[in-house]
């Protein structure tokens, strides 16, 4: 895959294509969502505070005039959440063409969720790997159909926690997030894995921002990790979040964009620049954990995809 100082400027036209965005009323996903209605794409931003999701479509009205934004309510740590966005895109919608699972919190302090699994874990993964499956029909039906799904640099320093994915016999705020997004980084490529082996039309990506200032770091409740990240990384070391999409944005509209590839900022360290292809830890693509993750997923959110099987 070859970008060469690939910008938001070479988004083709997206008229006529749905995309559902999740995490899209700030940071990554607000930016992703002004730059498909920019090139005149359908956007459904999937939300938790759906109030706020008006405002921001609203505003982003203000200056694209008939642009198609649908406000839809989700909390992707609540299961059941989930399951009422996707009855309610079956509803009203016969397809969608690109999910990007987006949206995520970090360094938490312990919590469960109301299905009772570790909230970053709930949040970040497995509310994204339920939302998958339960469009997958949708998905399957859309126009060069992919899923996008943001992990993070922080992948690569992740510990896989299959005996103790809530965090009962030890918890790290940071430990568990880097968790939560090596399991979207080994989500994304044993997705990638079982599509093609059923040689499906839905081909899966993975991206990540590298050192974007957003609100996810600002964000943390531990005072240490707000102070570390919100207040001194940003200002030093993070590119603007304007810069930050790309490479989510290459994944999802780009034609030659490579399905299993990561992409991620091009610059030392894939902190900031152009998106450019990177690398999966050993631990992301290992089909032994594809598997065991798959399965866990599976019996946590009791949602299942149908005949994608594991790839022998």
């Amino acid at each position: 895959m070859t970008v060469n100082g690939w910008s938001t400027e070479q988004i083709p036209d997206m008229s006529g294509r749905t995309f559902v965005v999740t995490g899209a009323t700030a940071g990554l996903g607000l930016v992703t969502t002004r730059a498909l209605a920019a090139r005149g794409a359908r956007v459904v931003l999937a939300v938790r505070d759906e109030e706020r999701g008006r405002r921001v479509a609203a505003d982003i009205a203000t200056t694209r005039p008939g642009v198609d934004l649908q406000v839809r309510r989700i909390d992707l740590a609540d299961l059941d959440s989930v399951r009422k966005f996707a009855d309610g895109m079956h509803a009203d919608h016969s397809r969608v063409d690109v999910l990007i699972n987006n949206a995520g919190v970090m360094a938490l302090p312990r919590t469960l969720s109301p299905q009772g699994h570790e909230v970053q874990f709930a949040t970040n993964h497995l509310g994204h790997f339920a939302l998958t499956g339960l469009l997958l029909d949708l998905l399957l039906a859309g126009r060069d159909p992919r899923v996008v799904t943001v992990t993070s640099v922080n992948h690569r320093q992740a510990k896989v926690r299959f005996g103790d994915p809530t965090g009962e016999r030890g918890y790290s705020p940071m430990g568990f997030y880097n968790t939560s997004k090596l399991a979207n980084a080994i989500f994304g490529y044993e997705l990638h894995r079982r599509l093609s082996a059923a040689a499906s039309p839905l081909r899966s990506f993975l991206a990540h921002p590298g050192y974007t200032a957003t609100n996810l770091q600002s964000g943390a409740t531990t005072p240490i990790w707000r102070l570390l990240l919100g207040r001194i990384g940003n200002p030093l070391l993070a590119q603007p979040v304007d810069r930050g999409v790309w490479p989510q944005l290459y994944a999802a509209t780009d034609p030659g964009a490579q399905p299993g590839q990561l992409v991620a900022p091009g610059g030392p360290g894939e902190l900031r620049g152009h998106p450019a292809p990177a690398k999966l830890s050993t631990a992301a693509t290992d089909p032994e954990h594809g598997r065991r993750l798959w399965e866990l997923s599976e019996q946590a959110t009791d949602v299942r995809f149908g005949a994608l099987r594991p790839a022998s």
